[in-house]
Parts: C-alpha cells; sequence; structure tokens
C-alpha cells in the first residue's frame, strides 16, 4: 500500500511550521510544500521592522535553513502556482500543467495587500508591503529620503511611517478614522501611539482618505485627498489591509467567509482539507467564536495545529491571539484580541508617561487582553491571566507591587 501523500498550497511561514511539524510528529509520507514566490518561506514581520530598516540581515528572515526542506523529504517547489483544486478527484493542477496527487491537502495562501482602486496608485512610487522584494523597493525608496505618505495608520501602516523617520523622510499618515488602531486596540491605546508618532515628528490627517495619486512621467509626485487637499510625495505607502486568498478554495466548493471556513482542527468543509494562518476563519475554543488573526504567532501557531490534525492527532485551536510591533523606542507584546467592543475598562500598570507599562483590557473584571510595552518576560503571565478567565480586582491589577500570578 503506497504511503499516505500531504500537499501543502502555500510555500509561507503557516505552511513551512506544518511541514516541519509533520516530520517531527513521525508522518513518513510524501510531504509537497507549492509556493508562487521564489523565495524560500519566510517571516514577514521583518519586513517592516527590522529588515526594511538594514537591521536584520536577509538570512535571519527564514525560519527554516534553505537545506532542512530536502534533508527532510519535503518536496518544496518555489515559483509555483496552484490553479485548482479537483475534490474528487484529490489533485491539486499547477500552471504548468501538471497535477499532484494528495490524500490529505493544507491550504495556507494568505493573504493579499487591499488595492486602492483610484486613479494613479500604479504609479512607481506607490508602494504596497507583503514580500521580500516588497520590502527591499520600500528600502531603496525610504534610504532616498523626502516626502512620504502613508495611507492606513494600522500595524504596517504605523510601522512603515516609523521606519521611513528613521531613515529621515518627512512623514504623514492618512487615516479615514478619527485616530491610529482604532480597531485593532481601540481609542485609549490607540492615542499612546499617536502620541508616539506626533513626538517623531510624523503628521496625522485623521478622516481623510486618499482620492487620486499624482504622478509625472510615470512617478509618483503626490495625493489628492478626499477634502481636495493636494499633498506632496516621494513615495506613497498604501497599508489599507489585506484580503485572505481564498479563490482555490471557493473555486472548489468549499465554504468560504471571511477566509475559509475550518472547525477546531482547522478542517474545512470538505474532511480531507484543511487551512491554516492569514487565511483561515478558525473556531476559536478559548474565545469561544471564530477568529481570523493576520499575525505572525498565528501562523506559527495553526500551522503545527493543522499538521497535527491532518495525521489524526488530537489538536484544536485553543491559541491566544500574540502579536507584537516595535516603533521607534518602543518595542511591546499584545495577547488577546482588544477590540472596540469586546471590553468595558481598559486598566494600566506602570508609567504611560515614560512608556513603560501594561495596559489590561477588562469585560465584567475578567482579563480579555494584556498588552506590555517596553516591560518584557510578562505576556506569558498576561496569556495564563486571559487563559483563566478569572474575575480580577482591577485595583490590585493595576498595583505593580501585586505579582501577575497572585492575580
Amino acid at each position: 500500500m503506497p504511503s499516505p501523500a500531504y500537499v501543502i498550497v502555500g510555500a509561507s511561514l503557516a505552511g513551512a511550521k506544518a511541514a516541519e511539524t509533520l516530520r517531527e510528529e513521525g508522518f513518513d509520507g510524501t510531504v509537497v510544500l507549492i509556493g508562487t514566490e521564489e523565495d524560500y518561506p519566510y517571516e514577514r514581520p521583518p519586513l517592516s521592522k527590522g529588515y526594511l530598516l538594514g537591521k536584520d540581515a536577509r538570512e535571519s528572515i527564514f525560519p527554516l535553513a534553505d537545506g532542512w526542506y530536502a534533508e527532510h523529504n519535503v518536496d518544496l517547489r518555489r515559483g509555483v502556482t496552484v490553479t485548482s483544486i479537483d475534490r474528487a478527484g484529490h489533485r491539486v493542477s499547477l500552471a504548468g500543467g501538471e497535477s499532484v496527487p494528495y490524500d490529505r491537502l493544507l491550504i495556507t495562501t494568505g493573504a493579499s495587500p487591499r488595492r486602492l482602486d483610484i486613479p494613479g496608485a500604479d504609479l512607481d512610487g506607490a508602494r504596497y508591503l507583503r514580500t521580500v522584494g516588497d520590502s527591499e523597493r520600500l528600502k531603496a525608496a525610504l534610504r532616498g529620503g523626502g516626502q512620504v505618505i502613508t495611507v492606513g495608520a494600522g500595524w504596517i501602516g504605523l510601522e512603515t511611517a516609523a521606519a521611513a523617520r528613521e531613515y529621515g523622510c518627512e512623514v504623514t499618515v492618512m487615516e479615514p478614522e478619527s485616530g491610529v488602531l482604532r480597531r485593532a486596540v481601540g481609542p485609549e491605546l490607540g492615542k499612546v501611539f499617536e502620541d508616539l508618532h506626533r513626538s517623531h515628528g510624523v503628521t496625522f490627517r485623521f478622516g481623510e482618505s486618499v482620492s487620486e495619486v499624482t504622478g509625472t512621467g510615470g512617478a509618483v509626485t503626490g495625493v489628492i485627498t478626499s477634502s481636495g487637499a493636494e499633498l506632496p510625495a516621494r513615495t506613497v505607502i498604501i497599508a489599507v489591509g489585506v484580503t485572505p486568498n481564498t479563490g482555490l478554495a471557493a473555486e472548489a466548493g468549499l465554504e468560504v467567509d471571511n477566509g475559509i471556513v475550518v472547525d477546531q482542527g482547522l478542517r474545512t468543509s470538505d474532511p480531507d482539507i484543511f487551512a491554516a494562518g492569514d487565511v483561515a476563519n478558525a473556531f476559536n475554543t478559548l474565545l469561544g467564536r471564530r477568529i481570523r488573526v493576520e499575525h505572525w504567532g498565528n501562523a506559527l501557531a495553526s500551522g503545527p495545529i493543522a499538521a497535527r490534525s491532518m495525521m489524526g492527532k488530537d489538536a484544536a485551536y485553543d491559541w491566544v491571539p500574540y502579536f507584537f510591533s516595535d516603533q521607534y523606542d518602543l518595542g511591546m507584546e499584545c495577547a488577546g484580541l482588544p477590540e472596540p467592543g469586546t471590553y468595558d475598562e481598559v486598566v494600566y500598570r506602570g508609567d504611560r508617561e515614560s512608556l513603560e507599562f501594561i495596559a489590561f483590557w477588562l469585560s465584567d473584571r475578567v482579563v480579555v487582553a494584556g498588552m506590555n510595552v517596553n516591560i518584557w518576560d510578562v505576556n506569558d503571565d498576561i496569556q495564563a491571566l486571559i487563559r483563566s478567565g478569572t474575575e480580577v480586582d482591577p485595583a490590585r491589577l493595576a498595583d505593580p507591587d501585586v505579582e501577575l500570578t497572585d492575580l
């Protein structure tokens, strides 16, 4: 009887970690990992942080050494696009005409930057950030200095704005909302990051969007805003979110709703097909609801969970959402999802003015999220507090003399 074949579509971090887990957990069948990019699977956070700033070497972004795939008998196919999934025949078709059979299939196709459908958005100097190449081109542009406009005040928008300032560029951030990070962390912590950027010379234009990117000779010269203002710029960074790459799944008839819908074992509506990473809208057993998370930590967690589930092992998506950011001299980690509407109180421990504090988001006195800013080695305790679901005394939570483990 032939050994089973597991195919992973998407040579992303989630895909690479799934392949690694399959081998670590003793799967000795065929593993094929297929990705459209020419690069080996890599981590994306450095692309808007250390790698963009020239502080991280290129080699540091790869979670597995180049030789790992061959050494562990993983058939990594780079620069190859999967065009369709034949569920009945258990095969995936490739752009070159070949097809690859599978017994079980994992989709880790990630997400793509949301494009602005406005005049001039395709001019040279209008930049999106998703791939290594995007980061390298943006790095070259920022090193050239000049005026930069960042469209969007989410994590990527703010991190690239910080990088631009560190390169000495003049930076304006445009955001249709009334503040930064409103949907990600709410207005309370959003104001902390807004003040941080203002202190480093960033200009904000809230309540405005871009209606046109202007240019001459194919190069960007500025933008026209929704209010009619004309702003000069050499580089326009467009960071208005991403959309999950669900096309293959939808065309194959899998259930899709803000990502590929999967259960707690990351199994799709087809029992032989799984999904992980940015593309998966997964049922989180800890939170008791579906979430689709576009952060590095989710790829690290969900790839291995999917691999174990594919092998028939008991694996549940009970991950505490985690992400981090570095901007100027601020470093932070966040556990949980502090989205507006999920909390009724924010409690602080430490000194917000000096940017050394922990923020806790509470719902009915239960901690649902926590962010440690320039304070380290506490995130595991914050995650444990979230997992416990314990009601806490806000006064004790705010008291730095009370150990988090005592709560």
